[in-house]
């Protein structure tokens, strides 16, 4: 059932009614000169409200637009929010990540998202954000977390894993399972399928041969728990309020206390064992560890799928571009697998050999990515010239930047725009401009197998498949005002149609990935270039 603006009203008006005169004043007679200027407002607090129902993530867009300044304040009730609009502050922002810090509003949004009990959010707080040093959940976890991403063995290990399942996803394409039988083509809904495999391949990769997300109601609850996180986080006692998503959400925390009781973990990557012996360590409950690997998923799947999508759909609305990057792929094609029935694409030359490939995947990012930095404002703190008090919260949303005319010219669609030779013709801004993965300390530790990931997918689609709509027209895009809360990259509001057939002269042709131990990652952003996160 949709969910109309009718539907949701009742609700704004219980959660504004309340606290809404108390702060309508202190925000409208407390406003500090000295802190950012006030965005305009035609009835203070309800105006942005009922703007950012109705525009959702391109408020602060439009916004941003009509004040024209670096940071302005948007007061909401309960909540003073500022908004950076200009990459200058946010990388100021970035280096104070003490006193502007995000591991106290992970710790508030997970323990909201997946229920923990009283006693984890008491071991979570301990320390979150490690002011006292780098023990304590929240600072190993982080640790945790980056070793095991960091490009090496444990990452290389777990992007083989994914790989092989993605081999296999492809190969029965075009063998249904209903027949068994290899067909020419076949219709399907792009997302859809997408979401299935992507699912299926990057959950074993991470949590390996005893995989909870194996058993296929499992992963439709954890998509439908996904689904209803908007309803969990502003509902009024979400067991009532949020019931199928909170049931959703206990039968796939079930799963992994079922897994991590019989030791699947022992065989998981590298990454998984790392963020499971931190919450052993800090005794953290087991139905919490469960909890937790619930929220630990959204971080996986939910950027990840909605990517590909729209990488695959930008690829082949240009057949000329199409072609291009395909040249590139197979130009990857092992020279001693040739003229054999086995192609296998090696890793390692697709990462040195597919500039258009990558420029165009970074191009999706920044079309696509509405994702914001946020960070808690724990002491009065200058940030540059302005004053941001304590208890506010700050905001760097990366659609702000990534449709800065005046940062990038036009904003269109552009998929050479991240190519060497554009950089050195100046025709885009500097790299910290680009805002897909966050930055600073707080920036994507997953963004390494997310990339491999989505690449490595694309390349083997595009070298062994046409794509084309199913009423042989032009490519018609889904909206995305619907999109979910959690995500970083705009989600379909619907599913687009597709007919997939087999690429002119790769009939019979069998395909591999090689993934060799490497050094070299695909840089996309600033700190893969000079290798810092302040």
């Amino acid at each position: 059932m949709s969910t109309s603006i009718g539907d949701t009203g009742p609700l704004l008006i219980l959660a504004i009614a309340g606290p809404v005169t108390y702060f309508l004043a202190r925000n409208m007679f407390g406003h500090d000169s000295r802190e950012p200027p006030l965005a305009p407002a035609s009835i203070p607090l309800v105006s942005h409200v009922i703007g950012l129902s109705r525009s959702s993530f391109d408020y602060h867009v439009e916004l941003s637009k009509q004040i024209n300044a670096p940071i302005f304040t948007m007061p909401l009730p309960g909540q003073k929010m500022y908004v950076v609009t200009q990459p200058e502050l946010i990388q100021l922002a970035q280096k104070q990540h003490r006193t502007l810090a995000f591991p106290p509003i992970e710790a508030k949004f997970a323990t909201t998202v997946v229920g923990l009990s009283p006693e984890a959010q008491a071991i979570l707080a301990r320390n979150v954000n490690g002011d006292d040093g780098d023990h304590g959940l929240s600072m190993e976890t982080y640790a945790a977390m980056r070793a095991a991403l960091h490009p090496g063995p444990a990452l290389d290990d777990m992007n083989r894993a994914m790989l092989v399942e993605i081999g296999k996803a492809l190969d029965l394409l075009l063998q249904p399972a209903a027949t068994g039988e290899k067909t020419t083509c076949r219709r399907l809904g792009l997302h859809a399928w997408l979401q299935d495999k992507l699912t299926v391949a990057t959950t074993r990769a991470v949590y390996g041969p005893q995989n909870p997300f194996d058993d296929k109601q499992v992963a439709d609850a954890f998509w439908e728990f996904e689904g209803g996180l908007m309803s969990i986080l502003v509902g009024f006692l979400p067991s009532i309020t949020a019931r199928k998503p909170v049931a959703a959400r206990t039968k796939v925390a079930q799963a992994f206390e079922r897994y991590y009781k019989v030791g699947g973990v022992e065989q998981a990557s590298a990454y998984a064992k790392n963020r499971y012996q931190v919450e052993v360590n800090n005794k953290f409950p087991l139905r919490d560890t469960a909890l937790s690997s619930v929220g630990g998923t959204i971080a996986l799947l939910v950027n990840t799928v909605p990517a590909l999508f729209w990488v695959l759909l930008h690829l082949y609305q240009y057949p000329g571009l199409l072609q291009e990057i395909r040249d590139e792929v197979d130009a990857c094609i092992d020279a001693n697998s040739t003229g054999t029935a086995l192609k296998i694409i090696d890793m390692v030359l697709l990462k040195e050999k597919c500039p258009l490939l990558l420029s165009a995947y970074q191009e999706v990012l920044r079309y696509r990515t509405i994702g914001a930095s946020v960070r808690e404002v724990m002491e009065d703190t200058h940030l540059g010239p302005y004053l941001l008090k304590k208890g506010a919260m700050l905001q760097m949303p990366s659609r702000v930047i990534h449709t800065d005319t005046t940062l990038w010219g036009d904003t269109d669609f552009r998929p050479r725009r991240f190519l060497a030779e554009e950089k050195e013709k100046k025709s885009r801004p500097r790299d910290v401009c680009f805002r897909a993965f966050g930055g600073g300390k707080t920036l994507c530790p997953g963004r390494h197998f997310a990339t491999n990931e989505i690449l490595a997918v694309v390349a083997l689609f595009v070298a062994r498949f046409d794509m084309k709509p199913v009423d042989g027209g032009e490519w018609k895009f889904p909206t995305t005002a619907n999109t979910n809360v959690a995500a970083a990259v705009m989600g379909p509001d619907y599913d687009v149609e597709v007919e997939i057939a087999t690429r002119e002269g790769c009939q019979g042709d069998r395909w591999a990935v090689r993934l060799e131990a490497s050094d070299k990652t695909f840089a996309i952003v600033t700190e893969d270039v000079v290798g810092e996160e302040n």
